[in-house]
């Protein structure tokens, strides 16, 4: 369920990434294929980031994705990308920082005829133990994981928020892109595909990513560490 009044996150050193889905999925956690799982025990740390390449077959946004996506670009960056497109490469650094529980995430989208576009959200543990994303500006949402057939993981956005001042205010569902979903599918232990689709409950599907990414060593071109977008 929804937050239904503002929550204070908690600033106390939380688990990894790794970690914290244990925790939350539980004895769930072992119907996860073996890959998945060894791939998110995969911790990074600080000055030793994670990398991975890979392309997105299909960028899909709505008349309305669209429009949301130029308005909310200032805040928010790249999260919410207002073009359509197909075979682009993308490349995802996942880095720690010293002393901060979050796990960042900076992902590079080179699009057929456009600029790079960068977008950087981190994930932490509330005092609550729930997992939240945050997109930039503060603005963030709750995130449920559960466990798919065939041993899957999947994500499901159940609020989206703004925190202002520690204080998470929830945000009404008619103001936000839709209900996000994630699911990442296991290929072989190297290789995964993930799909997000976001699904407004008055305007359809608004946004689609479907790609395929491999773990590499730390490519020459990313090879500094980057600096994460302010939320």
């Amino acid at each position: 369920m929804s937050d239904s009044h503002a929550a204070r996150v908690s600033s106390q050193p939380g688990p990894s990434e790794g970690e914290l889905f244990k925790k939350i999925l539980g004895s769930k956690w072992q119907g996860l294929h073996p890959d998945i799982r060894r791939r998110f025990d995969k911790n990074p740390s600080p000055g030793k980031a994670l990398h991975y390449l890979g392309a997105l077959s299909e960028l899909r946004c709505s008349r309305f994705g669209k429009l949301l996506g130029h308005l909310t670009q200032p805040m928010i960056q790249g999260a919410l990308i207002p073009y359509s497109d197909t075979n682009f490469p993308v490349e995802i650094q996942v880095y720690a920082k010293p002393d901060d529980p979050a796990i960042y995430k900076q992902r590079i989208y080179r699009l057929h005829g456009r600029k790079p576009i960068q977008f950087t959200s981190f994930m932490r543990e509330s005092e609550r133990g729930e997992v939240l994303e945050y997109v930039g500006m503060g603005l963030g949402m709750k995130l449920v994981l559960s466990v798919e057939p065939g041993g899957s993981l999947h994500f499901q956005s159940d609020g989206y928020f703004w925190d202002v001042l520690g204080w998470r205010i929830p945000l009404p569902g008619l103001f936000t892109p839709g209900k996000t979903f994630l699911w990442h599918h296991n290929e072989t232990p190297e290789r995964f595909n993930i799909r997000i689709e976001i699904r407004h409950w008055l305007m359809g599907t608004t946004f689609t990513q479907v790609g395929v990414f491999e773990e590499v060593a730390e490519p020459q071109a990313v090879a500094d560490e980057p600096e994460a977008v302010v939320a």
